[in-house]
Protein backbone atom coordinates (compact mmCIF):
# COMPACT_ATOMS: atom_id res chain seq x y z
CA UNK A 1 0.00 0.00 0.00
CA UNK A 2 1.40 3.37 -1.05
CA UNK A 3 1.10 6.07 1.64
CA UNK A 4 1.95 9.62 0.61
CA UNK A 5 2.92 10.43 4.19
CA UNK A 6 5.99 8.24 3.64
CA UNK A 7 7.24 10.74 1.04
CA UNK A 8 7.33 14.02 2.95
CA UNK A 9 10.84 14.27 4.45
CA UNK A 10 12.12 16.83 1.98
CA UNK A 11 15.76 16.52 3.05
CA UNK A 12 18.32 18.74 1.32
CA UNK A 13 20.25 16.97 -1.42
CA UNK A 14 23.20 15.26 0.30
CA UNK A 15 25.72 15.16 -2.56
CA UNK A 16 27.04 17.16 -5.50
CA UNK A 17 23.78 17.92 -7.26
CA UNK A 18 25.21 19.26 -10.51
CA UNK A 19 27.59 16.33 -10.91
CA UNK A 20 24.95 13.74 -10.06
CA UNK A 21 22.39 15.35 -12.34
CA UNK A 22 24.88 15.42 -15.21
CA UNK A 23 25.72 11.76 -14.62
CA UNK A 24 22.12 10.57 -14.73
CA UNK A 25 21.42 12.76 -17.78
CA UNK A 26 24.38 11.18 -19.59
CA UNK A 27 22.97 7.78 -18.67
CA UNK A 28 19.54 8.79 -20.00
CA UNK A 29 21.12 10.03 -23.23
CA UNK A 30 22.54 6.56 -23.85
CA UNK A 31 19.25 4.95 -22.90
CA UNK A 32 17.46 7.04 -25.53
CA UNK A 33 20.05 6.00 -28.13
CA UNK A 34 19.45 2.37 -27.17
CA UNK A 35 15.72 2.86 -27.82
CA UNK A 36 16.48 4.41 -31.21
CA UNK A 37 19.00 1.76 -32.27
CA UNK A 38 16.95 -1.20 -31.07
CA UNK A 39 13.62 0.31 -32.17
CA UNK A 40 12.06 0.11 -28.71
CA UNK A 41 9.35 2.45 -27.48
CA UNK A 42 8.52 3.83 -24.05
CA UNK A 43 6.08 6.04 -22.21
CA UNK A 44 7.11 8.11 -19.19
CA UNK A 45 4.12 9.57 -17.39
CA UNK A 46 4.07 12.22 -14.65
CA UNK A 47 1.26 12.91 -12.21
CA UNK A 48 1.35 14.97 -9.03
CA UNK A 49 0.17 18.09 -7.28
CA UNK A 50 0.20 21.54 -8.86
CA UNK A 51 3.70 23.03 -8.38
CA UNK A 52 5.11 19.63 -7.40
CA UNK A 53 7.92 19.90 -9.96
CA UNK A 54 6.66 17.91 -12.93
CA UNK A 55 7.78 20.49 -15.48
CA UNK A 56 11.22 20.89 -13.94
CA UNK A 57 11.75 17.13 -13.87
CA UNK A 58 10.66 16.77 -17.51
CA UNK A 59 12.95 19.61 -18.58
CA UNK A 60 15.93 17.85 -17.03
CA UNK A 61 14.84 14.40 -18.17
CA UNK A 62 14.87 15.44 -21.83
CA UNK A 63 17.77 17.92 -21.70
CA UNK A 64 20.19 15.65 -23.60
CA UNK A 65 17.72 13.71 -25.71
CA UNK A 66 17.56 13.95 -29.48
CA UNK A 67 14.35 15.94 -30.12
CA UNK A 68 13.56 13.89 -33.23
CA UNK A 69 12.85 10.80 -31.16
CA UNK A 70 10.82 12.02 -28.20
CA UNK A 71 7.71 14.11 -27.62
CA UNK A 72 6.35 15.82 -24.50
CA UNK A 73 2.58 15.90 -24.26
CA UNK A 74 1.16 18.46 -21.79
CA UNK A 75 -2.34 17.22 -21.00
CA UNK A 76 -4.96 19.88 -20.36
CA UNK A 77 -8.76 19.83 -20.56
CA UNK A 78 -9.99 17.76 -23.53
CA UNK A 79 -11.07 19.53 -26.71
CA UNK A 80 -14.58 19.24 -28.12
CA UNK A 81 -13.30 16.62 -30.57
CA UNK A 82 -11.75 14.62 -27.73
CA UNK A 83 -14.86 14.85 -25.56
CA UNK A 84 -16.85 13.29 -28.40
CA UNK A 85 -14.81 10.08 -28.04
CA UNK A 86 -13.77 7.63 -25.34
CA UNK A 87 -11.54 9.37 -22.80
CA UNK A 88 -8.54 7.23 -23.76
CA UNK A 89 -8.74 8.16 -27.45
CA UNK A 90 -6.59 11.27 -27.10
CA UNK A 91 -3.87 9.19 -25.46
CA UNK A 92 -3.92 6.48 -28.10
CA UNK A 93 -3.21 9.18 -30.68
CA UNK A 94 -0.12 10.28 -28.76
CA UNK A 95 1.51 6.89 -28.21
CA UNK A 96 5.11 6.53 -29.46
CA UNK A 97 6.30 4.63 -32.51
CA UNK A 98 9.25 2.23 -32.44
CA UNK A 99 12.42 4.07 -31.46
CA UNK A 100 10.52 6.85 -29.69
CA UNK A 101 9.80 7.89 -26.10
CA UNK A 102 6.61 9.77 -25.21
CA UNK A 103 6.54 11.90 -22.05
CA UNK A 104 3.16 12.82 -20.57
CA UNK A 105 2.81 15.83 -18.27
CA UNK A 106 -0.39 14.57 -16.66
CA UNK A 107 -2.23 11.69 -18.22
CA UNK A 108 -5.20 9.37 -18.50
CA UNK A 109 -5.32 9.38 -14.69
CA UNK A 110 -7.23 12.64 -14.94
CA UNK A 111 -10.29 10.40 -15.27
CA UNK A 112 -9.99 9.21 -11.67
CA UNK A 113 -8.47 12.41 -10.26
CA UNK A 114 -9.58 15.83 -11.54
CA UNK A 115 -12.59 14.50 -13.47
CA UNK A 116 -13.75 12.62 -10.39
CA UNK A 117 -13.18 15.44 -7.88
CA UNK A 118 -14.48 18.27 -10.06
CA UNK A 119 -17.49 16.30 -11.30
CA UNK A 120 -16.47 16.27 -14.98
CA UNK A 121 -17.08 12.51 -15.07
CA UNK A 122 -20.06 10.73 -13.55
CA UNK A 123 -19.51 8.25 -10.72
CA UNK A 124 -20.12 5.37 -13.13
CA UNK A 125 -17.56 6.77 -15.56
CA UNK A 126 -14.70 7.32 -13.13
CA UNK A 127 -15.35 4.06 -11.26
CA UNK A 128 -15.22 2.21 -14.58
CA UNK A 129 -12.06 4.14 -15.38
CA UNK A 130 -9.81 2.05 -13.11
CA UNK A 131 -10.35 -1.14 -15.10
CA UNK A 132 -10.17 0.74 -18.40
CA UNK A 133 -6.85 2.28 -17.40
CA UNK A 134 -5.40 -1.02 -16.19
CA UNK A 135 -6.41 -2.70 -19.45
CA UNK A 136 -4.98 0.18 -21.51
CA UNK A 137 -1.66 -0.01 -19.68
CA UNK A 138 -1.50 -3.79 -19.95
CA UNK A 139 -2.09 -3.51 -23.70
CA UNK A 140 0.83 -1.14 -24.09
CA UNK A 141 3.16 -3.29 -22.01
CA UNK A 142 2.11 -6.53 -23.72
CA UNK A 143 2.81 -4.94 -27.11
CA UNK A 144 6.37 -4.04 -26.09
CA UNK A 145 6.06 -0.52 -24.69
CA UNK A 146 7.92 0.27 -21.47
CA UNK A 147 5.67 2.25 -19.12
CA UNK A 148 7.04 4.38 -16.28
CA UNK A 149 4.54 6.02 -13.90
CA UNK A 150 5.87 8.81 -11.67
CA UNK A 151 3.89 10.63 -8.97
CA UNK A 152 5.49 13.76 -7.50
CA UNK A 153 4.28 14.53 -3.99
CA UNK A 154 4.62 17.73 -1.98
CA UNK A 155 3.06 18.78 1.31
CA UNK A 156 0.49 21.54 1.50
CA UNK A 157 3.06 23.86 3.11
CA UNK A 158 5.59 23.32 0.32
CA UNK A 159 2.95 23.72 -2.37
CA UNK A 160 1.81 27.01 -0.82
CA UNK A 161 5.40 28.27 -0.75
CA UNK A 162 5.83 27.53 -4.45
CA UNK A 163 2.46 29.00 -5.44
CA UNK A 164 3.35 32.22 -3.60
CA UNK A 165 6.71 32.32 -5.38
CA UNK A 166 4.94 32.02 -8.72
CA UNK A 167 2.58 34.82 -7.77
CA UNK A 168 5.41 37.16 -6.72
CA UNK A 169 7.73 36.45 -9.66
CA UNK A 170 6.46 38.21 -12.82
CA UNK A 171 8.31 35.66 -14.99
CA UNK A 172 6.58 32.74 -13.30
CA UNK A 173 3.02 34.07 -13.05
CA UNK A 174 2.10 32.42 -16.33
CA UNK A 175 2.48 29.06 -14.56
CA UNK A 176 -0.35 29.69 -12.10
CA UNK A 177 -4.08 30.26 -12.46
CA UNK A 178 -7.42 29.97 -10.75
CA UNK A 179 -7.45 26.18 -11.16
CA UNK A 180 -4.45 25.91 -8.80
CA UNK A 181 -6.44 27.47 -5.98
CA UNK A 182 -9.65 25.59 -6.68
CA UNK A 183 -7.69 22.35 -6.58
CA UNK A 184 -5.87 23.45 -3.42
CA UNK A 185 -9.17 24.06 -1.63
CA UNK A 186 -10.20 20.44 -2.29
CA UNK A 187 -6.98 18.77 -1.20
CA UNK A 188 -8.76 16.29 1.07
CA UNK A 189 -10.92 15.12 -1.84
CA UNK A 190 -7.86 14.80 -4.04
CA UNK A 191 -6.05 12.83 -1.33
CA UNK A 192 -8.97 10.38 -1.21
CA UNK A 193 -8.93 10.08 -5.01
CA UNK A 194 -5.15 9.55 -5.06
CA UNK A 195 -5.39 6.86 -2.40
CA UNK A 196 -8.05 5.03 -4.45
CA UNK A 197 -5.94 5.48 -7.59
CA UNK A 198 -2.91 3.84 -6.00
CA UNK A 199 -5.04 1.07 -4.52
CA UNK A 200 -6.65 0.23 -7.86
CA UNK A 201 -3.84 0.90 -10.38
CA UNK A 202 -0.55 0.11 -8.65
CA UNK A 203 -0.31 -3.19 -10.47
CA UNK A 204 2.45 -5.77 -10.84
CA UNK A 205 3.00 -4.93 -14.51
CA UNK A 206 2.52 -1.15 -14.15
CA UNK A 207 3.61 -0.05 -10.66
CA UNK A 208 3.67 3.53 -9.41
CA UNK A 209 6.89 5.27 -8.33
CA UNK A 210 6.25 8.03 -5.80
CA UNK A 211 8.88 10.77 -5.46
CA UNK A 212 9.24 13.03 -2.43
CA UNK A 213 9.16 16.39 -4.20
CA UNK A 214 9.64 18.65 -1.18
CA UNK A 215 13.29 19.30 -2.04
CA UNK A 216 13.60 20.05 -5.75
CA UNK A 217 17.18 18.86 -6.17
CA UNK A 218 16.57 15.56 -4.39
CA UNK A 219 13.34 15.03 -6.32
CA UNK A 220 14.93 15.66 -9.70
CA UNK A 221 17.79 13.23 -9.20
CA UNK A 222 15.46 10.63 -7.65
CA UNK A 223 12.91 10.90 -10.46
CA UNK A 224 15.48 10.76 -13.26
CA UNK A 225 17.27 7.83 -11.61
CA UNK A 226 14.01 5.90 -11.21
CA UNK A 227 13.12 6.54 -14.85
CA UNK A 228 16.59 5.50 -16.03
CA UNK A 229 16.44 2.29 -13.98
CA UNK A 230 13.06 1.30 -15.41
CA UNK A 231 13.84 2.22 -19.01
CA UNK A 232 17.22 0.52 -18.94
CA UNK A 233 15.70 -2.70 -17.63
CA UNK A 234 13.67 -3.10 -20.83
CA UNK A 235 16.12 -2.19 -23.61
CA UNK A 236 19.41 -3.79 -24.68
CA UNK A 237 22.22 -1.43 -23.65
CA UNK A 238 24.78 -2.88 -26.06
CA UNK A 239 25.22 -0.77 -29.21
CA UNK A 240 24.59 -2.61 -32.48
CA UNK A 241 27.72 -3.61 -34.45
CA UNK A 242 29.08 -1.29 -37.11
CA UNK A 243 27.93 -2.31 -40.59
CA UNK A 244 31.00 -3.71 -42.37
CA UNK A 245 30.17 -2.16 -45.75
CA UNK A 246 29.50 1.23 -44.20
CA UNK A 247 32.79 1.06 -42.34
CA UNK A 248 34.72 0.15 -45.50
CA UNK A 249 33.21 3.00 -47.52
CA UNK A 250 33.51 5.52 -44.70
CA UNK A 251 37.14 4.75 -43.93
CA UNK A 252 38.04 4.94 -47.60
CA UNK A 253 36.24 8.27 -48.00
CA UNK A 254 37.85 9.67 -44.89
CA UNK A 255 41.32 8.36 -45.66
CA UNK A 256 41.33 6.40 -42.44
CA UNK A 257 42.49 3.05 -43.63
Amino acid sequence: MIKLSDFEDGHDYPGDFEADLAAVQERLERIQVAHICHKRRAVVMFEGWDAAGKGGAIQRLTARWDPRYFAVHPIAAPSAEEKARHFLWRFWTRLPANGEIAVFDRSWYGRVLVERVEGYASADEWKRGYDEINEFEAQQINSGTTLVKIFLHVTQAEQDKRLLNRLDDPWKRWKTGLDDYRNRSRRKEYLDAIEDMFKRTDTRVAPWTVIDGNDKKSARVAALTAIADQLEAHVPMKPPPLDAELERIARKALGAG
